[in-house]
């Protein structure tokens, strides 16, 4: 066995949380990955959410669901993932959701999330999750700003309330470049 980077981890985690016909977001849709695996996962009568603020990872998000066939299933929205509850039904029962933190590889580095908008947006997913739903979060840090968003996100996931929510943390710690941090917060 060989342990799973975070990008990995976060998809054996989906796995287990994510059935045929459930509701899922990817909060920052990038390059696509996370989505079409989410299409894939919740099937045709199933349905994802994707939010991106920049025009270009939703048009080739929407080039990769295209050939893939999983384009039925699937909303991209043009909108910060802070904006979650003006686009997703308040009685939707979430199953999952996935957020990738830093900027888009290959794009602009200065367009990055931010710990305000991140925090509003975990909240916002963790008010529609389901019992024993997943919220997947992974940092990538090691750019101006990162730092700022990790720590501010570390103090909200570290003052959940226990009772309702479990959050694991899972990172690499010996190698270099600030290697991705994965949390995991799963309703109890």
């Amino acid at each position: 066995m060989n342990l799973e980077s975070a990008l990995r981890f976060s998809h054996t985690l989906l796995a287990q949380a994510v059935q045929p016909g459930d509701t899922v977001i990817d909060a920052t849709v990038g390059n696509g990955n996370d989505t079409i695996y989410l299409a894939s996962a919740v099937g045709k009568t199933g349905r994802v959410f994707g939010f991106d603020v920049q025009e270009s990872a939703l048009k080739e998000t929407q080039t990769q669901l295209t050939l893939t066939g999983l384009t039925a299933q699937t909303t991209l929205i043009h909108d910060g993932h802070e904006h979650i509850e003006h686009h997703v039904p308040e009685d939707t029962q979430l199953a999952a959701a996935i957020f990738n933190l830093g900027y888009l590889p290959g794009s602009d580095k200065s367009v990055i999330t931010h710990g305000k908008t991140t925090i509003a947006a975990i909240s916002q997913c963790l008010s529609l999750l389901v019992r024993g739903g997943l919220v997947i979060v992974v940092s990538y840090y090691g750019h101006p700003g990162g730092q700022d968003e990790l720590a501010q996100l570390q103090r909200y996931l570290k003052g959940l309330p226990q009772k309702q929510f479990q959050v694991l943390t899972y990172q690499f710690i010996n190698q270099q470049n600030e290697p991705p941090i994965l949390f995991a917060i799963q309703k109890r």
